[in-house]
């Protein structure tokens, strides 16, 4: 082991240490109870890998020789509350003194290689427990009350190294878990750790695997991996081995794209480079909706690629081709309505900036943009200056002074006309009693109506907005 190794390793430790300290109130006296009952207690998988980081949060995971019913017996007249929601996966919830516990069963779960769920089998040791899970930085465990630290297969030293290994050989670990090849990519983006080249290799060869794992797992995981701190590292992985072609295969499609505002690179590495910019650009933490839609802004060029007379590449109507893409992926991959909207929206939205030339935009125009973003306009300022990539410096000064302008724009009309609320200057009642109408798709029409003169002209005096109803009245055939 190098110096840097095992300064690393020594740090890590004294982490683990602090971390143990922090949390023992709570867990050596849970372990406490489960001697008393003859029964062992580890503190494992993510709970000592997080210690070892010092990120240990509230969260503790620990794995026993306890059945789930024996393990809700010792629970009982101890926790402040219990749940029983993973009892069929051996697991049992609980809280105490503001921590988390949940409590599994020594395990030996397996595919059988055609189904989607994992067939769940008890282990009867400890050893049984730790060979099974993903990677060696999870396959560590701290007895409690004891304290003693178990590290069979050198996860304390892979965590000095930032490697992701498996405990075994990879083919196994990802033949009982397919999804275990996502994780990988996963714990690549969270923790910036390289994947051992015997891993990234099990991951190409097992891609088609992951078929058998829900979309809502995939899911989960991947956005997991896109929130990290690092999901360049975790997104190429996905592409390099294959993976993502199982349930994303638009991004690697992009490899295939030429993009017109940089010629030097295709629109996958463009693309990344936007989801960078966009993370470079968030103010509290991670924004899943922009970072997807940073993904995903451009997935419609492929489909729309042109070869002009001039040999130029052009990407017509790109932003309307992706935004229907986006929502047909999102809605297979399990997204919940809000964030398929949400993201699609933006994508469609994403290139109406380049319509504004140098500020040759309308206050009209300037209102609707701001009213077809409504509240993901913070997120559409981000994704339109991230998808600036250009590296020619006047290009991008000139683009991003020009957004300057517009944001100038936008709150100067906002602060005189409340543009977050851009409502018609009569609602339904009002427009119901004026033309005599009862409710139906009358009242709609003319609510529409109001509502694009608010937009083309701004804030209407009461008897203006009138008059205007009025002549769209008559001119309907609605009145004399």
């Amino acid at each position: 082991m190098s110096e840097n190794d095992h300064r690393a390793l020594t740090a890590a430790q004294q982490r683990g240490v602090a971390e143990l300290l922090r949390i023992s109130p709570v867990a050596d006296e849970l372990g406490k109870r489960f001697a008393a009952a003859g029964h062992e207690l580890h503190l494992v998988g993510g709970s000592v890998r997080d210690a070892l980081l010092g990120r240990l949060g509230d969260d503790l995971d620990f794995a026993t020789d306890a059945h789930p019913e024996q393990t809700l017996d010792l629970l009982k007249n101890w926790a402040e509350a219990i749940w029983e929601t993973g009892r069929e996966f051996g697991t049992i919830g609980a809280t105490k003194h503001g921590f988390r516990v949940e409590i599994t069963t020594y395990r030996a779960e397996a595919y059988d290689g055609l189904s989607r769920n994992p067939v769940v089998q008890y282990g009867t040791s400890l050893a049984d427990d730790l060979v099974r899970r993903d990677f060696t930085i999870n396959a560590m465990a701290v007895s409690l009350p004891g304290h003693e630290f178990t590290d069979l297969f050198d996860g304390l030293g892979d965590l000095a190294r930032k490697v992701i290994r498996t405990p075994g050989a990879p083919q196994d670990s990802f033949g009982d878990d397919p999804l275990r090849m996502l994780r990988a990519a996963r714990f690549a983006a969270q923790l910036e750790f390289a994947v051992a080249p015997e891993v990234r290799q099990a991951m190409t060869d097992m891609a088609a695997d992951l078929d058998r794992i829900t979309a809502e797992r995939i899911r989960d995981e991947f956005n997991k991996l896109l929130c990290g701190a690092d999901p360049l590292a975790g997104l190429r992985l996905l592409v390099d081995s294959g993976l993502a072609e199982r349930f994303l295969p638009e991004l690697p499609d992009l490899r295939m794209s030429i993009d017109e505002h940089a010629q030097h690179k295709d629109v996958y590495e463009h693309t990344l480079t936007v989801v960078s910019n966009a993370v470079s650009l968030e103010e509290n933490g991670a924004d899943l909706v922009l970072r997807l839609a940073a993904l995903l802004h451009d997935i419609g060029k492929p489909e729309t690629k042109a070869i002009e007379g001039d040999g130029r590449v052009s990407f017509h109507h790109h932003e309307v081709v992706g935004a229907r893409m986006t929502r047909a992926r999102l809605k297979a991959m399990k997204y919940p309505k809000d964030v398929i909207n949400a993201v699609n929206q933006l994508v469609f939205l994403h290139l109406r900036f380049y319509g504004y030339g140098r500020g040759e935009w309308t206050d009209s125009a300037v209102r609707r943009y701001v009213t077809d973003a409504g509240e993901l306009l913070p997120q559409l300022h981000k994704l339109v200056r991230s998808d600036c990539t250009t590296r020619n410096k006047r290009k991008a000064a000139a683009l991003s002074s020009t957004y300057d302008m517009l944001e100038e724009r936008i709150a100067r009309i906002a602060a005189a006309e409340d543009l977050a609320r851009v409502r018609p200057d009569l609602d339904g009642n009002a427009i119901m009693e004026l033309l005599g109408l009862p409710p139906g798709p009358l009242v709609g029409q003319a609510w529409r109506f109001l509502k694009e003169l608010r937009l083309e002209r701004g804030p209407l005096e009461h008897d203006d907005a009138v008059a205007a109803l009025r002549d769209w009245a008559r001119e309907q055939g609605l009145t004399s």
